[in-house]
This record gives C-alpha cells, sequence and structure tokens, in this order.
C-alpha cells in the first residue's frame, strides 16, 4: 500500500525540483526526504528516480505515479470537507495568505464577517507574494490565499489547486502632476480615459490596444518605478511597455504602492499601479491615467478544499467585503 504522506513528497519534488527545496518547504532534512522516497520506491516496486551525481529526475513511472497523487489528495481534501461540514459548528485555525492591497482593503471587513457568523474560527493572516501561493498551499502552510492576475500576465494553471474569482479592478499610469498644488483625490478615478474604447461597448477591443501603447509610449524615455523582479506586478509593466514597443528604464524597484506613488509624485519616475494602490492619500502631484487593463484577484485553495466549511465561509466572508466599486468589475459569484 503507497503511503499518502510520501506520495506528496513526490508530488513536492516534481513541482519543485530538487529534494533540499522539497526538505526546506517541508522542514525535512534532504536526508529524510531521500530516505521516504527510497522507501516509495519500494513501495512501488520500480524505479521512480534517476539520480545523476547530486540531481534527481522523476522517471515516467513516477510522473505517472504524481499525477494519482494528485487525485488521491484532492479526494482526501473533499473527505475532511466532509467530516468538517457534520461537526457540529466551525472552530480552530485557518491559515490565510493575502498580497499587501487585499491584506489592507479586503481582508480586515472580511475577519470581522467571519468572527460574527463564526466566532471558534481562528482566522491566521500571513502577507504572501502571489508567485508563493502554490507551493505554500501544496505544503499546507497556508487552507487558503489570495491570488492575482493581469491581462498580461495571466495566472498558469497549478496542479493539485482551484481558485474562484472574487473582483477586478482597474488599471492606471501614474506620472507626476505639472503642479503639485492638489493632492490627488481619492477614491482614484473609476471611468477611462477620454482616449480609451467604452469599456461596455461589445466591439471594444481588448486589453491593450492603439490608445493604451500611445499612453505608455508617451513615457518611453521617463525613468520607471516597477515591482522587483520575479513578481507578477514587474512583470505586467514590463510587458505592457514591450507590447507598446519600448523597455522600460527601471530606477526604482519597490513593491509598496504608497511609495511607489511618493516617489512618482517628487518626479523620480512613472509607474502602473492598481486601482486598490491608489485608495487612499497619496500626497500631491500625482496624476492617474486610465488603461485598457485589468488586475483580477481570486481565492486560491487545494483542490477539493473548496467545500471545506471554514474555506466556504471565508469565501463567503471576502466577497461580502469586496467594496461595491470592485464587485462591479467582473467578479463572477
Amino acid at each position: 500500500m503507497l503511503d499518502v504522506r510520501r506520495l506528496r513528497l513526490l508530488r513536492e519534488l516534481a513541482r519543485r525540483g530538487t529534494i533540499a527545496a522539497v526538505a526546506e518547504a517541508l522542514s525535512f532534512s534532504p536526508s529524510a526526504v531521500s530516505q521516504q522516497l527510497s522507501v516509495l520506491e519500494r513501495e512501488a516496486g520500480l524505479p521512480l528516480l534517476e539520480r545523476t551525481g547530486r540531481t534527481v529526475r522523476l522517471t515516467p513511472a513516477a510522473q505517472n505515479l504524481v499525477r494519482h497523487a494528485d487525485a488521491v489528495l484532492e479526494r482526501l481534501e473533499r473527505a475532511d470537507a466532509d467530516l468538517a461540514e457534520a461537526r457540529s459548528g466551525l472552530a480552530g485555525a485557518l491559515r490565510i495568505g493575502a498580497f499587501p492591497t487585499a491584506t489592507r482593503a479586503i481582508v480586515p471587513a472580511a475577519l470581522v464577517h467571519l468572527a460574527r457568523r463564526h466566532p471558534g474560527l481562528e482566522p491566521m493572516v500571513s502577507e504572501t507574494d502571489p508567485a508563493a501561493v502554490a507551493h505554500a498551499l501544496r505544503a499546507g502552510d497556508l487552507d487558503v490565499a489570495l491570488v492575482h492576475e493581469y491581462d498580461l500576465v495571466p495566472e498558469p494553471p497549478e496542479p493539485g489547486l482551484a481558485t474562484r474569482p472574487l473582483y477586478g479592478e482597474a488599471m492606471y499610469l501614474a506620472t507626476p502632476a505639472p503642479t503639485a498644488t492638489t493632492p490627488m483625490s481619492v477614491p482614484a478615478p473609476t471611468v477611462p480615459a477620454p482616449t480609451d474604447p467604452d469599456p461596455a461597448d461589445p466591439d471594444a477591443p481588448p486589453a491593450g490596444g492603439p490608445a493604451q501603447d500611445a499612453v505608455l509610449r508617451a513615457h518611453r524615455d521617463d525613468p520607471w518605478i516597477t515591482a522587483t523582479p520575479g513578481t507578477l506586478c514587474h512583470a505586467m509593466t514590463v510587458r505592457a511597455c514591450r507590447a507598446a514597443g519600448f523597455t522600460p528604464r527601471v530606477r526604482h524597484q519597490v513593491d509598496e504602492f504608497a511609495t511607489v506613488l511618493a516617489l512618482v509624485a517628487v518626479g523620480q519616475g512613472v509607474a502602473v499601479v492598481p486601482q486598490l494602490g491608489v485608495t487612499g492619500p497619496a500626497g500631491p502631484g500625482v496624476n492617474l491615467v486610465r488603461l485598457r487593463m485589468e488586475r483580477r484577484t481570486k481565492i486560491a485553495f487545494r483542490g477539493g478544499a473548496g467545500a471545506h466549511p471554514a474555506v466556504a465561509a471565508f469565501t463567503a466572508a471576502l466577497r461580502a467585503a469586496v467594496p461595491p466599486d470592485l464587485a462591479a468589475a467582473r467578479a463572477e459569484a
């Protein structure tokens, strides 16, 4: 009989690539991971790993076994959801991952909503970059998380995970205002720039297009402020600029949007920011132009866990916490 815990290790090896990465993610020693995988090979009765020096590669049999492991682990998540539903009341820890703007703008209200209906639950929030969510969910470090994608940076499918749409938000080009005497209005404008096609028009072009390219291209010689490399936000800005025909000259790399806007306000560069990144005082000197792009936020969890009462309760709380101007932006129930 194959051991589920060892199947999980094999699946993590398939996702992470090295035994050292699996060991670090799951708080094991590399030797312990190797020993457990060797036991799994004996249980399977055929080689699962091809070892070459310090590297390992999954055999075709192991790759097939990983696919079965995904299905088995999803069924176990469903079984756990059924058991939780049969218990009276929700209680215990619920580990939540969220990126900074959602942590500030959405999660607090969701936690209030959750506490009113399920006081026995103990939500535990960790700020988590969307790029790290998949590993954290599969490793069991998180139970549910918020992730996002951009029109130009779609979310890649993640084996073993499922997502549900939550809300969409507009994107803006932030540039230094001609004068620094009037603070930026709050909340940010929610109507398209005059040069943009009408978003309600069924014949309107998709995200980007000539109007957006012209807006971005007007700043091709300016310094740019982007998020740090390796993040979806950084990739979004670079791809949008390249679609407009140039590569941005990056001066500053900052992940926190309030800081980005502060740098824009003092003439340190231009930046692309999402709607939630500009809901709040940004100081004087920032001009915003609506772009034909959108950032979409989703709720992510392990496959089969969507029916778990705690995950379902937090999902409902999140939906109740979405501000009306975001709820109307292509979110699906």
